[in-house]
């Protein structure tokens, strides 16, 4: 609807965790190393935990776009609500493993022989579980003991364990000691800064087609992150929106009042963070001193107004 009017080919703020749009802060650049080189040197477990819509899925789909390109086996678990029979049958289905018993001791056999297979041609196989923190204790166990599947040197089974802060929690049941004494790698996602966010818009509209013409105004990038607390995905919906509102109202670039009007009816500006942001009390004030100028230059200019409209009533 809009992409026409700013001169766009796609809609850049899609909440879909399209790869193609991954902004490449440093904490998600160590995040791909930590990935990487997990997978690579067959470390086993890897954990990676972010607030939510901070970037975890748009990450996996860049990693398992990745692996298909270097001819990695890979399953993608994104339902955990599976019991332990339904998820050895979702692994054995994505891997492309035919089994036609459903008994767990014979899809394990048939599991690691596939897997012994993979290893001696020189291949890797990945499980990718992403919203793990709502994965059962059982389950959870189960995948454990898939780290048993190794040789003398290497495991056999790369596991990354995605989920947001409260798997981290969860992992340190006593039940699960076993499980967190195997993670061998740690990385996490986060909230943008100011000067990310800057970068975050910039770079999705780019992708989207923009051609250098400014689009949103800097006030209303600052206040992006103000109302967003740096959350990519809430930076998306207030960008959206606001380029809806933009257009209806033929206004460019899009201005801070209207992201302001966004964030209220979204009732953003009623709701306490979930996240520690990393905006800093220095952009807040910056952002306030901004917008106490433009009042000032308003009002100054209806001062004017008046003293001009005085002046010329006298005789």
């Amino acid at each position: 609807m809009y992409r026409k009017f700013f001169g766009l080919r796609e809609s850049p703020f899609n909440v879909n965790p399209d790869p193609r749009y991954i902004f490449k802060t440093k904490q998600v650049l160590d995040a791909e190393a930590v990935l990487a080189y997990g997978i690579q040197r067959r470390k086993g477990f890897i954990l990676l935990t972010g607030e939510v819509g901070t970037g975890k899925t748009t990450l996996l789909n860049r990693l398992l776009d990745w692996l298909h390109g270097q001819r990695v086996s890979t399953s993608f678990v994104f339902n955990p609500q599976l019991n332990v029979n339904q998820l050895f049958e979702f692994i054995m289905a994505d891997f492309g493993i035919p089994c036609k018993s459903r008994e767990k001791s014979t899809v394990l056999l048939r599991l690691n022989q596939w897997l012994l297979e993979r290893y001696r041609a020189g291949e890797t196989a990945v499980l990718v579980i992403d919203e793990a923190q709502n994965l059962s204790l059982p389950v959870l166990e189960e995948i454990r003991l898939l780290t048993n599947l190794e040789t003398s040197t290497d495991k056999l089974l790369q596991i990354v364990l995605a989920g947001q802060p409260e798997l981290e929690e969860k992992l340190k049941l006593p039940q699960l000691r076993q499980l967190r004494q195997r993670i061998t790698l740690r990385c996490r996602t986060g909230v943008l800064s100011l000067e990310e966010t800057f970068g975050y818009i910039a770079e999705r509209l780019r992708i989207a087609g923009a051609n250098g013409e400014v689009i949103f105004s800097r006030e209303a990038v600052q206040t992006v992150h103000l109302y967003s607390r740096g959350i990519p995905r809430v930076v998306n919906l207030l960008s959206e929106h606001a380029l809806i509102n933009a257009y209806v109202e033929r206004s460019r670039p899009v201005s801070a009042e209207m992201v302001e009007e966004v964030a209220r009816e979204f009732q953003l500006d009623e709701i306490e963070p979930t996240t520690k942001s990393a905006r800093s009390s220095e952009d807040e004030k910056l952002l306030q001193a901004e917008k106490l100028a433009r009042n000032l230059d308003e009002l100054l200019g209806y001062l004017r107004s008046i003293d001009f409209a005085t002046k010329e009533r006298k005789p």
